[in-house]
């Protein structure tokens, strides 16, 4: 560093040097297979996720301390990860980028040290922190000191948890006890084709198990989005995933303090939509996409989905309502039905989750004909994992607004939202069946004995699925009950949507005095 007795002319060219070194941190041939790879540097990523001319960097003199490791010979200015703070659409975030050209982007001591003070800072601040992995995981010349480094870190994200945003950008290497960071933080995104996670690497899994696949197959993007859930968001490049970020950032507040960003909408608020009245199909089995539905209702038709190759049978994800941050959740009819299962619940949950974390108003759209049956689902756990979703709404105080589109038969219809679970407003489109199960199945029940002594079983059956259907299967009823405020047109969601969610943003409610609930994990 400086040294005494110089000129401040000296001074501040040894600094000018010191700040090359540094910007220099990766040797040559490191920097040259990062390009051969088509990945950008640590410092470009930044550069290019945050607004232009706004990246401070901190902690850029910082070098490791391990007195065996070459010697002392080779200690690159700021070790193998650059940390600091910039604006993302003109607001605040912290940011670290890990640099692979700098001993494989292995953590050390003081790697660690440097997320965890941005971390803390994002905290103390209230400011989103976005980490950028790209590492060959922990350095193991620093041994024991390098797992204590991840420990700092995990503590960290779980006391950001629900305080900030926490985004994970995956965009190289991040394997073994490296990837419980990422999977504590709110959201992953991750490259296409250069990235990947995973506990234990291709050659362990052979080994173990005996199966051969791929650094892809196991981990890569496309497994994470489709298989296992980990990925929320995939892009077909690292400059396609750091757009992602700046857009989904749009949606989520600085902190658990505030409110999402209000944009002016562009969209009358008061717009119908005369397609939506004839959208349903007349037949109660045919599929529609819940998406098309959405994007008719939503700002622009704007709908950025969370997590869209994996759980499909449930739709998740951000749009505008009025100006403002919602977060959507949907059953969708075109695939399984719409039905719930053990992964859309799981996906559903944490999402809404999210949202009442982060003042996020809730929207949600019910064409549900109930839990998937089956031995698979039974003991994989259906009944746990669909009472997390059930949990995550009744545990959320953000403004909840739900539309029943079309079947919300027995739990299933409990679960999404329902005015009984504290909904705010709920309203249904006269398509809506609500009831404890279809038509079909109730009759087959209730009137058992009745069709096993009818002379004509078929004809008898026809008549009592039609008094059933005209009696329970539509909002009607539970409009008298309460439990629908409004049957309405379909083509007046938006507007009447938009209304509900003016009268509900000012929503506070009280709850009982705890540490935290016991969510069935």
């Amino acid at each position: 560093m400086a040294r005494t007795h110089e000129t401040t002319a000296e001074k501040l060219a040894w600094l000018q040097e010191l700040s090359e070194q540094a910007d220099a941190a990766g040797t040559e041939q490191a920097v040259a297979r990062q390009r051969e790879r088509g990945k950008l540097l640590a410092g470009e990523r930044i550069e290019k996720l945050l607004d232009p001319g706004t990246f401070v960097e901190l902690d850029r003199f910082v070098r490791h301390r391990n007195p065996d490791f070459d010697s002392m010979a080779n200690r690159p200015y700021g070790d193998a990860v650059v940390t600091g703070y910039g604006e993302i659409l003109g607001r605040k975030v912290f940011v670290f980028s890990q640099d692979f050209t700098v001993f494989g982007g292995s953590l050390s001591e003081v790697f660690a040290e440097k997320i965890c003070k941005v971390m803390d800072l994002a905290v103390k601040y209230g400011c989103p922190v976005i980490g950028i992995n790209d590492s060959g995981g922990a350095r193991i010349q620093e041994g024991i000191v390098s797992l204590a480094g991840y420990a700092e870190i995990f503590w960290r994200n779980v006391q950001a948890s629900g305080v900030v945003p926490q985004l994970s950008l995956i965009l190289g290497p991040c394997a073994g006890g490296a990837v419980y960071s990422p999977a504590i933080t709110d959201f992953v995104l991750m490259s296409e084709g250069a990235s990947y996670m995973f506990i234990t690497g291709p050659d362990v899994v052979k080994t173990v198990t005996g199966e051969d696949v791929s650094f892809e197959e196991l981990g890569g993007a496309s497994t994470h989005a489709s298989k296992s859930g980990v990925a929320h968001f995939t892009a077909p490049d690292e400059e396609a995933c750091l757009e992602d970020a700046r857009y989904l950032l749009s949606f989520l507040p600085q902190s658990n303090r505030e409110h999402a960003p209000w944009a002016a909408p562009t969209d009358p608020v008061d717009r119908e939509a005369p397609e939506l009245d004839t959208f349903i199909p007349d037949s109660p089995n045919k599929p529609y996409d819940m998406k098309q539905v959405i994007a008719k209702v939503v700002d622009e038709g704007e709908f950025l989905e969370v997590q869209p190759r994996w759980a499909e049978n449930i739709v998740c994800g951000f749009a505008r309502l009025g100006g403002h941050s919602v977060g959507v959740v949907g059953n969708q009819p075109s695939a399984l039905a719409g039905v719930l299962d053990i992964d859309a619940s799981t996906k559903a949950a944490r999402f809404v989750r999210t949202c009442d974390a982060f003042n996020v108003p809730l929207v949600t759209f019910v064409d549900v004909p109930g839990f998937l049956p089956g031995t698979a689902q039974e003991w994989g756990g259906i009944i746990r994992h669909g009472a997390k979703l059930l949990y995550a709404f009744a545990e959320a105080t953000v403004p909840k607004l739900t539309v029943i589109t079309r079947k919300a038969y027995g739990g299933a219809y409990d679960v999404m939202s329902s005015k009984h679970i504290r909904a705010d407003f709920n309203v249904a489109w006269p398509t809506a069946e609500v009831a404890v199960m279809g038509p079909e199945g109730a009759v087959n029940i209730i009137f058992r004995k009745e069709l096993e002594a009818a002379g004509d079983p078929e004809a008898r059956r026809a008549e009592l699925i039609a008094d059933y259907k005209e009696r329970f299967a539509n909002p009607y009823h539970a409009a008298e009950r309460g439990y629908v405020d409004q049957v309405i047109e379909p083509r007046r969601t938006r507007p009447v949507l938009v209304s509900a969610l003016e009268i509900a943003r000012t929503k506070r409610e009280a709850r009982p005095q705890r540490k935290h609930g016991n969510i069935p994990l």
